[in-house]
C-alpha cells in the first residue's frame, strides 16, 4: 500500500511540476490525509486482534474463559472460536445488548455467564448450542425468549430473575434463589417454550393453510380467469368461423346467383334461338307447301287448258272440217250442240255474248 501511495504521489508531483509549491501541497494534502487515516485504521485494528487474542488467553484458566467487566458492547466470536477447550464462558458485567447469530456456533460452550448485561432480545439460533447446560441471564432486559430456545435440550440450570418478562414466562420461570429452584426453572421454562413452539408451529402451520387456501383461492380464480378467457377466446374464434362461413356462404350464393343467371341468359338465348329456328322452319313450311300447291295448281290449270284447247280443237275439227260426218264427233257433235243451246239459255252468257257483240260493232 505504500508503494501504492508513492507511486500515486509522484505522478501527482510530476502533473504538478509547473505549479506553485502552495498550489502543489494543497492538492497533495487530502490524498496523504486519507492515507494516514487509513493505515491508521489498519493498525489499529491488527492490533485490537492480537491484543483480544493475547488478552482470551490470559483470561483462560482450565476450561474456564473470564471476560467478565471488560466494558464489551459484543462479543468477540472469531476469537472465542480459536479456544474450542474453554466450556466455560463468563460474559457478565458487560454493556451486550444482542448476541449475534453467529454467537449460537459456539457449540462447545457448556456453560455461559450473561448476567448483569443489557440484554433486550436473543438470537432465534439459541438452540444451536447443543451441549449447553448453564445460562445465567440475570439482571438483563429481556421480555421474552426465543421459540427457539425450546432446543435447548441438555439445558439443566436456568436463572430469569430481574428480567422484565411477560406475565406467562415469569409464571413458568418463578424463583431462582437456590440451585434447586434454578433446576426447575431451566425445566419449566423449556416445557413453557415447547408449548410456545407447538402453539408457533400451529400457528405457522394455520398461517401456511390460510396462505394456500388464499394461494388456491387465487389460482382457482386464476385458473377461472383463463377458462373466461380461452371460453371467450374459443367464442370469438367460433364468431369469426361463423361470419368466414357466412361470408362464404354468401360468396358461394351470389356465384351460384351469377351462375343461374348466366344459365337462364343462355337458356333464353338458346330458346330464342330455338324459337327464332321453328319460326323460320315454320315460315319456310308454308311457303314449301304454297309453292307445291301453286305448282300443283298451275299443273292441273295447264292440263285443264291442255284439255280444253285439245277437247276444242276435237271439237272444232269435228265442226269445221269433213270429219264431222265421221263416227266418233257424231257423238261430239251432238253433245257440243246441246252444250250450246244450254248455254244460250243462260242469261250470263246471253249477257257475255251481247257485249262481245257490243265490242264487234
Amino acid at each position: 500500500m505504500t508503494w501504492i501511495f508513492i507511486h500515486c504521489c509522484a505522478k501527482s508531483v510530476k502533473s504538478l511540476h509547473t505549479t506553485t509549491p502552495l498550489l502543489w501541497v494543497w492538492t497533495i494534502l487530502p490524498s496523504v490525509t486519507r492515507y494516514l487515516y487509513s493505515v491508521s485504521c489498519e493498525e489499529q485494528r491488527i492490533n485490537m486482534i492480537k491484543g483480544k487474542v493475547e488478552n482470551i488467553k490470559d483470561k483462560i484458566d482450565g476450561n474456564e474463559l473470564d471476560l467478565s467487566l471488560s466494558n464489551l458492547t459484543e462479543v468477540p466470536v472469531k476469537e472465542l472460536t480459536a479456544f474450542p477447550k474453554a466450556t466455560v464462558l463468563d460474559l457478565s458485567c458487560n454493556n451486550l445488548t444482542t448476541l449475534t447469530p453467529e454467537f449460537c456456533s459456539l457449540t462447545h460452550l457448556i456453560k455461559i455467564d450473561l448476567s448483569k448485561n443489557q440484554l433486550v432480545c436473543l438470537p432465534e439460533e439459541i438452540g444451536q448450542l447443543s451441549n449447553l447446560q448453564h445460562l445465567d441471564l440475570y439482571n438483563n432486559k429481556l421480555k421474552m425468549l426465543p421459540v427457539g430456545f425450546s432446543q435447548l435440550k441438555s439445558l439443566k440450570w436456568l436463572d430469569l430473575k430481574d428480567n422484565p418478562l411477560e406475565p406467562t414466562l415469569a409464571k413458568a420461570a418463578g424463583d431462582c434463589l437456590d440451585e434447586k429452584q434454578c433446576k426447575q426453572c431451566a425445566s419449566r421454562v423449556l416445557q413453557h417454550m415447547k408449548v410456545l413452539q407447538e402453539e408457533a408451529e400451529k400457528e405457522r402451520e394455520r398461517r401456511l393453510l390460510k396462505e394456500r387456501e388464499v394461494e388456491k383461492k387465487k389460482e382457482a380464480k386464476q385458473r377461472e380467469k383463463e377458462a373466461r378467457e380461452r371460453e371467450a377466446q374459443k367464442k370469438k374464434k367460433a364468431e369469426e368461423k361463423e361470419r368466414k362461413r357466412k361470408e362464404y356462404q354468401a360468396q358461394m350464393a351470389a356465384l351460384a346467383a351469377q351462375e343461374q343467371q348466366k344459365k337462364k341468359k343462355e337458356e333464353k338465348k338458346k330458346r330464342a334461338a330455338q324459337n327464332q329456328g321453328k319460326k323460320t322452319a315454320s315460315e319456310s313450311v308454308p311457303k314449301a307447301k304454297r309453292s307445291i300447291c301453286s305448282m300443283f295448281f298451275s299443273l292441273l290449270l295447264k292440263l285443264l287448258l291442255l284439255l280444253i284447247v285439245g277437247v276444242a280443237s276435237v271439237i272444232a275439227v269435228c265442226q269445221l272440217t269433213e270429219l264431222r260426218k265421221e263416227a266418233f264427233c257424231v257423238p261430239l257433235n251432238v253433245q257440243f250442240e246441246e252444250t250450246v243451246r244450254w248455254a244460250q239459255g243462260l242469261d250470263i252468257v246471253q249477257q257475255v255474248i251481247q257485249k262481245m257483240s257490243d265490242l264487234r260493232t
